[in-house]
């Protein structure tokens, strides 16, 4: 069963554009890690890229992740519906098991 596409609740214009602008930074950092591989550099430098985009990575998420629970769970707690209430609830849960890894 997929995922019902859901519009966002609360995504700001300036938060879009922060979190475009570190998406395209990141981009940038893995085509540079893919010529570092392709020029055949040393495994520690590669290694150091990676941990360095994952952070970035990490860094979008959190962002993404507090907009989320600031804006979209506040306004499904907010709407009465015990429901929505439970399901949000639970979807707050298995995004923070997965991120937690």
């Amino acid at each position: 069963m997929s995922p019902q596409r859901r519009q966002a609740a609360g995504v700001d214009a300036e938060l879009q554009a922060r979190a475009l602008a570190r998406l395209k930074k990141i981009e940038g950092q893995v085509r540079g890690l893919q010529r570092m591989v392709a020029e055949g550099r040393y495994c520690t430098d590669i290694l150091t890229q990676v941990a360095s985009v994952h952070e970035a990575l990490r860094s979008v998420g959190k962002l993404l992740m507090r907009n989320h629970l600031e804006h979209c769970v506040t306004d499904a707690l907010r709407s009465g519906s015990p429901r929505q209430a439970e399901r949000t609830y639970q979807e707050v849960l298995e995004l923070m098991y997965r991120h937690a890894r």
